[in-house]
């Protein structure tokens, strides 16, 4: 029979053990007050203007990602993309479709009720006016006028064929471009491609149960943030 002073410590020990367990943060636990604004899209929160320039951290599975973004690049795009990063759209996000040395593309929400509230959020387009160079985001579209949530960092220079489209650059990478270089790129397209190949319904629908079984080695936005202003 164990002693009295060791049924305590056994009890103060499991107290402990589960104290840390409740009070360990979960890396799928979100922001309920950023949830509630991700599902109103109209909120004044959701549609507010971005500053003239803007400095994004992207912690992912591989390492810090840093942006710039530039709102007299394409305000509507930066104004969209501010707004998203500030109340948590890509945290836990997947960079699903990744053609390497070409572009990583992300932008599909995990949780299915906002990806799927966020589909047909378009945004009017903006006229491109920096070119699609290696380092530089814009957003994925397949209709005029039909941007919405999903972006891509060029891994190249892409803009013999971007510029064209064209696909808007809204910023650019400033540090940890080798981190988007070493993007878990073997699946391609097969984790649902792009919005023009029709083939992202089930990440729509299933969100990051479905990635996490059926494409397992992607790697994910664990939290997207937008850092304070230098005050130089």
């Amino acid at each position: 029979m164990p002693s009295a002073i060791g049924h305590r410590f056994f009890v103060i020990s499991i107290g402990l053990i589960g104290a840390a367990a409740i009070a360990a943060p979960s890396p799928q636990r979100r922001d309920p007050a950023n949830r509630t604004l991700l599902l109103n899209p109209d909120s004044p929160e959701m549609n507010r203007r971005a500053p003239d320039v803007a400095r994004v951290r992207l912690e992912t599975t591989r390492g810090v990602i840093r942006l710039e973004l530039h709102r007299a690049w394409a305000p509507r795009g930066v104004d969209r993309f501010y707004n998203l990063v500030s109340h948590g759209f890509y945290d836990h996000s997947a960079v699903f479709r990744i053609i390497a040395g070409k572009w990583a593309q992300f932008g599909i929400n995990g949780d299915p009720k906002i990806a799927q509230l966020w589909r047909t959020r378009t945004i009017p387009d903006d006229p491109r006016v920096e070119s699609n160079v290696r380092g530089t985001v814009a957003f994925a579209f397949k209709d005029p006028n039909g941007r919405t949530t999903q972006v891509f960092i060029n891994l190249r220079d892409n803009s013999a064929a971007h510029d064209r489209e064209p696909f808007v650059p809204i910023g650019k990478i400033t540090e940890g471009m080798n981190v988007a270089d070493a993007l878990y790129s073997d699946y391609g397209e097969q984790a649902g491609g792009g919005i023009r190949g029709g083939k992202q319904d089930p990440l729509f629908a299933g969100g990051n149960d479905y990635l996490k079984r059926n494409f397992p080695r992607l790697d994910y936005i664990t939290k997207a943030t937008i850092e304070a202003q230098s005050s130089n």
